[in-house]
């Protein structure tokens, strides 16, 4: 296990990440559903719920840095993997910064354009999506925050010496 931000013996990083997955989708509908009706709510809501999830995207990357940082082996295909997971989770962290710094002072007005947070929290998204897949990636191919029983441990030193890493996709058989 590479993970080295842990509370007793199990990763930060993916207990928090769903908090900024699953606000910045609400951040994205509410500003849909505003669009669709010029409800007020609904754009009182996505301004809720874009600070909250910068926040918690916040939160949720400083125990992914720590783990990246001082975790995973340098020279690793897994290293390159997760630069590639931290990038693009920060392009979305910047596009929903940028609209809640834009909308932030629009709550309850009824004249607020929304193209700009829909663009922003559409392009945020997408971008979590992928920084997802590369997450999972390091989960699943490279074992990042996972706990290997003594003989897992055992295969995935032979599996590393047989091949060089980062060439190969760890194959498990389904317990």
């Amino acid at each position: 296990m590479y993970s080295k931000a842990t509370i007793a013996g199990h990763p930060i990083h993916p207990m928090l990440i769903g908090f900024p997955v699953a606000f910045y989708t609400g951040t994205l509908v509410g500003f849909a559903v505003y669009a669709a009706t010029g409800s007020t709510f609904w754009l009182n809501l996505a301004i809720a719920l874009n600070v909250v999830a910068v926040g918690s995207a916040l939160l949720a990357a400083i125990p992914g840095f720590v783990d990246w940082t001082f975790g995973i082996p340098h020279g690793s295909a897994a290293k390159s993997v997760g630069l590639a997971h931290a990038g693009l989770n920060v392009i979305a962290l910047g596009l929903f910064a940028i609209s809640m710094g834009t909308y932030v002072t629009r709550w309850n007005d009824p004249t607020t354009g929304v193209a700009l947070g829909l663009g922003l929290a559409s392009a945020g998204l997408l971008c979590t999506l992928a920084a997802g897949f590369l997450g999972w990636m390091l989960v699943q191919d490279y074992h990042i925050g996972v706990r290997l029983t003594p003989t897992q441990e055992r295969d995935e030193i032979t599996v590393q010496s047989a091949h060089p890493i980062g060439t190969h996709r760890h194959q498990h058989p389904v317990a």
